[in-house]
């Protein structure tokens, strides 16, 4: 794969490299060069190999793991030759010693990549670790020389596990400054379609912010390509990137376009800047944070406020216990929400969160800048990285996200009910209706009864016969949107508006919709 780095760079190298336990690679028998010839090379052919044969390895190793349930994200397995291997020393012993021939193989395919790239990073900029290059690639510079060279990979390899179970989906984003976010638009949808990803990747001149599905080798050198484009190099980790047990099946295509936000906060980025966010806080930091909030007798009197920056259908069917979830329909309420209910932030340590990151970084900038503030904190890889390290923490029920999964579980909480019938239950789907995209929970047993619909006015719509193309409008016509408030108070001492009797979340076009309560504070536990 065309780097930024050459393989005579030393410790660069392992930029592009998956990191695994040592084995003798420089075993002979491995890839049978002759003595002779392997003799007569100099010292850059034989870091070139080295680094060649390394990632040939890391890279057949990587097309043999299985993805652990989301609830035992820890967990790392790998499957080869009908066996199942539990740690990284059992099958690196089996792939050096059962496929070499394998490996040497594609040592070769990737010493041939490098060859090839020696012509074509001569006018391309290199980068230093941790000193992010001065000169990008930009339209002047063909987007193939920036994609990986799958030659070594079958169709198969490339295309088999994209399924839910085998596959995986990446979320990431990346906040730096882009000169040509179309040359990246560009590149990134030629990566997407040679790997076979699908998913949505937003590029602004912000930075870029992706959720893309597929198998784990081509996700695997999705990330390889990412961390390799100088670009990004010094500004993207490969700790930045979520995985979760997934596939191309998670999206219905592939969607890559050019915007002026990363993530629509509706406020331009000149503005309201991501180089000022809040503090930073490890999902260990944060879950300590959150213990010594909820373990204090009154939290309405606290000078800490846990936010939710989500959408209210998200935290509705998942949240950390004791937060205040704005009843808002899309982030870009988040600021209005702010401005509407200042008091509630003002002398305040607030600790925000979201599901990636990616919504805390400018949500965190616009509150500090409104100067209320006594600190603002957020969850650094959002509640996806917690859940990785707390699955059983302090954060109950699913993980809403924005693909045909609908949400991830990590623990056995159901905080949600149906709207129908007030039973337990979590799993979202879309309504029933024709034309309404929204989203509603309904059981098993209200399904049966033909209870599929968000609302009751959905539900005699769709008993009705399509009026024709105008019909297409209604989605934002029906009682979940009409009774409830666009901006919620969540002040204490102003009125709060009439609730509707149930709520009934739904998705449309720019997000879901419901008549669920008006504002959600989730209680703390009770003390044990």
């Amino acid at each position: 794969m065309p780097s930024s780095t050459s393989p005579d760079q030393g410790d660069d190298l392992e930029a592009c490299v998956l990191r695994f336990s040592d084995l003798d690679l420089k075993d002979t028998h491995l890839t049978n060069p002759s003595s002779s010839l392997k003799a007569e090379l100099d010292v850059s052919t034989k870091k070139k190999y080295s680094f060649a044969k390394k990632k040939a390895f890391a890279l057949f190793v990587k097309t043999k793991e299985v993805l652990a349930p989301s609830y035992k994200c820890k967990e790392r397995r790998w499957r080869c030759c009908q066996q199942l291997f539990p740690d990284q020393t059992s099958i690196h012993r089996h792939v050096a010693t059962q496929h070499a021939d394998e490996v040497c193989r594609r040592t070769a395919s990737v010493l041939k990549q490098l060859a090839a790239t020696v012509g074509t990073s001569e006018g391309l900029p290199s980068a230093d670790k941790g000193n992010p290059p001065k000169e990008h690639p930009t339209r002047n510079h063909d987007v193939s020389a920036w994609l990986p060279d799958t030659s070594c990979f079958s169709s198969d390899e490339l295309i088999s596990g994209q399924g839910s179970d085998e596959g995986a989906v990446l979320l990431y984003y990346c906040y730096r400054d882009l000169e040509d976010p179309h040359w990246v638009c560009a590149w990134q949808t030629a990566l997407c379609q040679r790997l076979h990803l699908t998913g949505k990747v937003r590029i602004a001149t912000e930075g870029v912010n992706g959720t893309v599905g597929g198998s784990r080798l081509a996700t695997r050198l999705y990330v390889e390509a990412m961390l390799s484009c100088p670009l990004f190099k010094g500004y993207l980790c490969e700790d930045d990137f979520k995985t979760s047990r997934g596939g191309a099946c998670c999206f219905p295509e592939l969607r890559v376009g050019v915007f002026e936000e990363i993530v629509p906060l509706g406020i331009s980025p000149s503005k309201i800047s991501y180089k000022k966010p809040g503090i930073h806080l490890s999902p260990g930091e944060f879950h300590k944070e959150v213990e010594k909030f909820l373990s204090q007798a009154n939290q309405e009197q606290s000078d800490t406020v846990l936010l939710d920056c989500r959408n209210f259908y998200e935290s509705k069917i998942g949240h950390f216990q004791g937060c205040l979830a704005p009843d808002i329909r899309k982030f870009s309420y988040f600021p209005s929400y702010v401005d509407k209910n200042l008091e509630l932030f003002r002398g305040k340590r607030v600790l925000m969160y979201c599901t990636g990151g990616i919504r805390c970084e400018r949500g965190s900038a616009y509150l500090k800048a409104k100067g209320v503030c006594k600190e603002v904190f957020q969850l650094k890889g959002g509640i996806h990285k917690y859940l990785e390290e707390f699955p059983d923490g302090f954060y109950r029920g699913k993980l809403f996200v924005f693909d045909e999964r609908f949400a991830l579980s990590y623990n056995s909480h159901t905080v949600s009910e149906c709207s129908y019938c007030g039973a337990p239950w979590d799993h979202y789907r879309l309504c029933s209706t024709p034309q309404c995209r929204q989203l509603v929970l309904t059981c098993p047993a209200c399904q049966g009864q033909g209870f599929t619909a968000c609302c009751v006015t959905c539900q005699d719509k769709g008993s009705r016969p399509a009026a024709g193309p105008a019909q297409s409008s209604f989605k934002e016509e029906c009682a979940c949107t009409a009774r409830r408030p666009r901006i919620p108070s969540d002040l204490p001492q102003q009125a709060q508006l009439p609730e509707c009797p149930e709520a009934r979340p739904g998705v449309s076009e720019d997000g879901p919709h419901s008549c669920g309560r008006h504002h959600q504070h989730f209680p703390k536990p009770p003390q044990s």
